[in-house]
């Protein structure tokens, strides 16, 4: 969790605001929700590593008073059954969750379907490390209540175009399916641990192969299943020839087949319409260890960044049945900022920003000069011009070392004689020229 001074925000208000301007021309409305969600809303949502990282907020007032009164001993209570009792509340973990609280929630006055988009912090009770926060932000966007794959290649055109925009020409986008995953599961015999499966396979990138095969291994995976996750796990080549291996490979699995044609009608028409300088790429082995997703899934790189996924997400067409709405599709994606901030600042491609506070800065001479100054002031800041008086009447040096650190374009001064002659001086901070007016002319002048 970290503070953020004038420069940060001026390149992460950068960020946002290339991100905002293309989701708004693709047609999505901004929404927030609150910082706290119940906690029985956040929980079952993220598997069981997720529901770890998640930050419980202690019940206000004697929060042990109900562990008191549970009529269990302390030594009946694990963790878990404590939790129940003294927390009630949580921080949010992502966006979309509470998104699918919120569309349940509204649904009377939500018109189908619904494109919204979310930049908001969430936290995570994470151990932080490069690239990887305790409280960071997410720039979401989702579309619920249309199970077109219209949305999904969308979604690729948001990726290039959000990329290119911030200048980061050089990267991957990562596409699965979670039919695929699952139909994998079924003609290997483990359908009954398909998460088990996805949340080892989710972390090939991170540990390698050997490792994944491993853990599998230790849950009780046969050798011939590990050998037949090893072959997927092996196989290169082009997103035609991935294609067409699996089209053998899952030819007993209607639902991995279903899942092929969505991926394939998902990569030719991303294609069709043209992802600039970046790739598409089909890999098999990328699961995204959320419960939640049911279909298409998506994760985006930056290549040779040293740097894990700067944006994903996936199809979640049972998520709002959670909440007691069932029958509503939803698929959607999420930028991380902070990341892409990393990236950016180490490649040095943000834009240069002045960081000018003032546009002018009005020396102090005392109390009637300054009044007088302020009348002036207001007249530029009604036209949206940035300008203030400095509020003491100290020694100038120190004025001037103010407007310098402020990066204030002029620095204007009115004495008791411009008072006086109706006049201003005004500074040139950049070139050092300095001239005096007519306060009407020097209004004419700067209010245009």
């Amino acid at each position: 969790m970290r503070d953020f001074g004038p420069a940060e925000m001026a390149r992460r208000n950068y960020i946002f605001g290339t991100i905002r301007k293309i989701y708004e021309k693709y047609g999505f409305s901004q929404i927030e929700t609150p910082a706290m969600e119940k906690l029985e809303t956040l929980t079952g949502k993220y598997g069981d590593e997720g529901d770890k990282l998640i930050f419980k907020v202690l019940n206000s007032g004697d929060y042990l008073k109900a562990v008191k009164g549970s009529g269990t001993g302390p030594l009946e209570l694990d963790s878990r059954n404590m939790l129940r009792l003294i927390s009630e509340k949580a921080l949010r973990y992502d966006l979309t969750v509470p998104f699918a609280r919120y569309v349940v929630q509204y649904h009377h006055q939500i018109t189908f379907p619904f494109k919204r988009y979310q930049i908001q912090p969430v936290w995570r009770a994470d151990n932080p490390q490069h690239g990887r926060y305790r409280e960071f932000y997410q720039c979401d966007a989702d579309v619920v209540g249309s199970p077109s794959l219209i949305n999904e290649i969308e979604f690729v055109q948001i990726f290039n175009e959000v990329l290119n925009g911030l200048r980061l020409h050089d990267f991957t986008i990562k596409i699965n399916n979670r039919k695929i995953l699952s139909g994998m599961a079924e003609v290997m015999g483990i359908a009954d641990r398909l998460i088990s499966f996805t949340v080892a396979l989710d972390k090939l990138d991170k540990t390698g192969k050997e490792k994944v095969l491993a853990e599998l291994s230790e849950q009780g995976f046969d050798s011939s299943q590990l050998g037949r996750v090893e072959q997927v796990l092996d196989l290169k080549g082009s997103n035609d020839e991935k294609l067409k291996f699996l089209r053998g490979f899952l030819q007993d699995s209607p639902t991995g087949q279903k899942g092929l044609d969505e991926m394939e009608n998902v990569l030719q028409t991303s294609y069709e319409v043209g992802v600039q300088n970046g790739e598409v790429e089909f890999d098999m082995s990328l699961a995204r260890g959320l419960d939640y997703y049911t279909g298409c899934i998506f994760e985006v790189k930056i290549n040779n960044s040293g740097m894990g996924s700067i944006a994903g997400g996936g199809r979640y067409d049972d998520l709002t049945g959670i909440f007691g709405m069932p029958g509503i599709s939803g698929v959607g994606i999420s930028f991380g900022a902070d990341r892409i901030y990393d990236i950016l600042f180490k490649r040095e491609l943000f834009p240069s920003f002045t960081n000018e506070q003032y546009r002018f800065l009005f020396l102090n001479f005392g109390e009637k000069e300054s009044m007088h100054s302020l009348g002036i002031v207001q007249r530029l800041r009604n036209k949206g011009i940035r300008a203030a008086v400095y509020p003491d009447a100290v020694k100038i040096k120190k004025q001037m070392s103010y407007a310098d650190a402020m990066k204030a374009e002029f620095v204007c001064t009115i004495g008791s004689d411009e008072i006086a002659n109706g006049t201003v001086g005004v500074k040139n901070m950049q070139t050092g020229e300095q001239v005096s007016m007519p306060q009407e002319d020097f209004l004419k002048t700067y209010l245009v």
